[in-house]
């Protein structure tokens, strides 16, 4: 079974346009739980421009589904995550001004960086992802990191999808496999939407998760929140709606 995140940064960022607290991040993060999501994701950046480190806070004892918290790990959001202990953090390579994740890490040149991260929120507890291109060789060198998971960069597989979904799917295929040879688990996201989630989530063997966030919002917007959150687990070959009493420990 693949596990469906919700990535909410769209919703702080229509929040923020008004400087006020509609929507509420929290109650909607809540909302998108009740209506059958695995798990929420947030990405804070830098800049605060959507999710706010206090909206973490606030978000951590709320939620009763898994809780991914990803982002680069400078110092400030090391200590955030070590503070909050999430279920899970995803480790992307993003600019402080990147706009959004634009290519995973080359893990071979910053092994020793992300193996001293990932030691550290091991220690705590915490499940390590890194975000990895449908590279076997960087899945690899991943897997020397002793990370948990790796989370496949899926924007590639979007934009050729439309064209030839087979040539789309393959690297990812063999990038799944290779992750599991490695022993270790599989996620998945960026540009993963309603058009193309089902041929992929059919296509990659032991696909743990994906986290998916503008897509769902912008369909949302014509479906509604629930309705969307319906379809896309409908995507995944799930059906019904339930919350998962994990308490994140």
């Amino acid at each position: 079974m693949t596990n469906l995140s919700v990535n909410i940064n769209k919703i702080a960022t229509l929040r923020n346009a008004r400087g006020e607290n509609r929507p509420d991040v929290e109650a909607v993060a809540l909302d998108i739980e009740s209506f059958g999501a695995d798990g929420i994701t947030v990405h804070p950046r830098p800049d605060e421009r959507h999710i706010r480190h206090s909206d973490v806070y606030k978000l951590r004892p709320l939620l009763r589904t898994e809780f991914n918290i990803e982002g680069y790990p400078s110092d400030d959001f090391v200590d955030l995550v070590l503070k909050v202990k999430p279920t899970q953090v995803t480790l992307v390579p993003d600019a402080p001004d990147a706009l959004t994740s634009s290519a995973g890490w080359n893990v071979a040149a910053n092994t020793e960086f992300l193996s001293a991260i990932v030691e550290r929120f091991k220690d705590a507890g915490i499940r390590t992802s890194i975000f990895v291109n449908a590279d076997v060789a960087t899945i690899r060198a991943a897997a020397s990191t002793g990370t948990d998971r790796v989370e496949l960069y899926t924007k590639p597989y979007a934009d050729l999808y439309p064209t030839d979904p087979e040539a789309a799917v393959a690297p990812f295929v063999e990038a799944a496999l290779a992750a599991r040879k490695a022993g270790l688990g599989v996620n998945a996201g960026h540009d993963l939407n309603l058009d193309n989630l089902a041929f992929f989530s059919t296509r990659i063997p032991f696909l743990s998760e994906v986290s998916i966030g503008h897509a769902l919002i912008c369909d949302a917007l014509y479906l509604g929140l629930k309705e969307t959150v319906r379809r896309y687990r409908a995507a995944l070959g799930l059906h019904g709606s339930k919350i998962q009493n994990k308490n994140n420990d």
